[in-house]
């Protein structure tokens, strides 16, 4: 229980200074809460953080990944529809 109310306290305090608006930390921050609680319950609480950390910085990695190249696509398909007025 400490464990969660110490992961939720560094959570509040990260928001306040500023740190979860950095895409690496966003991550992290909320799988880390997340392995924190699922450590919790098997008395791993911290080491729940950490790989909670980790797997949370890399799936957020991914998804940012998958974003850019939608935006890319949606670029380059646009770009190919444009006619001879449209262009500036």
């Amino acid at each position: 229980m400490k464990v969660c109310v110490a992961m939720a306290a560094l959570l509040a305090l990260s928001v306040a200074i500023g740190l979860s608006t950095s895409a690496m930390a966003i991550g992290c921050l909320s799988g880390g809460v997340a392995g924190a609680v699922a450590g919790h319950m098997a008395h791993h609480g911290v080491l729940g953080a950490i790989g909670g950390c980790i797997a949370g910085h890399e799936y957020h990695k991914h998804q940012e990944r998958e974003a850019a190249q939608d935006r890319g696509a949606y670029v380059d398909q646009r770009d190919q529809r444009k006619g001879p007025r449209d262009q500036e």
